[in-house]
């Protein structure tokens, strides 16, 4: 039997190495969400075999509706919810003050909530089904300059181990995926790559899918991308004040390169 599997900011970065993955599983259907209406269309023309796509922004009052009634509209049950979409503005506090947490919360954090809302009655009736929630290890250690996307992507953590929970009961497996830093057309590392000291920190689109599909449909609850990125993860619980010497000092400059730009997006 044909299963659905959504995939969220399938346009670009991992999303659209999720989707490629996926849809070598022959009982998977994928459709593909995300903002950008040329480049799913030509996604699913790649992929074909029943490849559908919704043009639309997560953050828009109607986006969830829309994405139930596209999924409703193709008859197979939802198998698998990918929540990738998400976005990254980076800025101090003291000048991105609340605006700049709240419009990445709308991105990171309700837009995710609003649509596995909308779509979790479709997959209990469809269980054993799955959420994978993409998150970050910035969701596990925060680094100055990141308060806004660390805060949305804590927060997302912190809703999957408690939905895993809730639903686990329900046949609804919730697993999370932690991704450090890996090259995407919104996050192209360039800096870090540029360096033989730090390109081993970064890791691909391709390993972020292999991550999704282990914490999906291998129901594993939870996958760091590149895998030794958990270690930070670990100090942070076990020696807190040695993780934030290490970030407010010598390495701080290393632990927040992104892009050097201001913005990134891939939704």
């Amino acid at each position: 039997m044909t299963r659905l599997a959504i995939v969220t900011g399938a346009s670009s970065g991992i999303g659209e190495a999720t989707a490629l993955r996926l849809a070598r599983e022959a009982d998977l259907r994928v459709v593909l969400v995300a903002r950008r209406e040329d480049r799913l269309r030509a996604l699913a023309e790649r992929i074909g075999r029943g490849a559908s796509y919704v043009a639309v922004d997560l953050t828009a009052a109607d986006a969830p509706a829309r994405v139930r009634e596209h999924a409703e509209g193709l008859g197979d049950p939802l198998g698998l919810l990918v929540n990738n979409a998400g976005a990254a503005w980076r800025a101090t506090f003291a000048d991105g003050g609340y605006e700049n947490v709240r419009r990445t919360m709308e991105v990171n954090f309700d837009a995710v909530l609003r649509l596995t809302e909308a779509l979790l009655p479709l997959l209990r009736a469809a269980a054993p089904s799955a959420i994978v929630n993409v998150a970050s290890t910035a969701g596990r250690v925060a680094r100055g300059g990141t308060g806004a996307y660390s805060a949305s992507k804590f927060a997302l953590a912190g809703w999957s181990d408690s939905l895993y929970l809730e639903e686990a009961p329900n046949g609804v497996h919730v697993g999370l995926v932690l991704p450090g830093f890996i090259a995407t057309e919104g996050f192209p590392q360039s800096e870090l790559r540029a360096k033989a000291l730090t390109r081993r920190m970064v890791s691909t689109p391709e390993k972020g899918a292999e991550a999704i599909v282990a914490a999906g449909l291998g129901r594993k609850p939870e996958r760091y991308v590149p895998r030794p990125y958990g270690i930070a993860a670990a100090l942070r619980v076990v020696a807190p004040g040695l993780v934030r010497r290490v970030l407010g000092g010598g390495g701080a400059q290393v632990m927040t390169t992104r892009t050097g730009a201001d913005a990134a997006d891939e939704r």
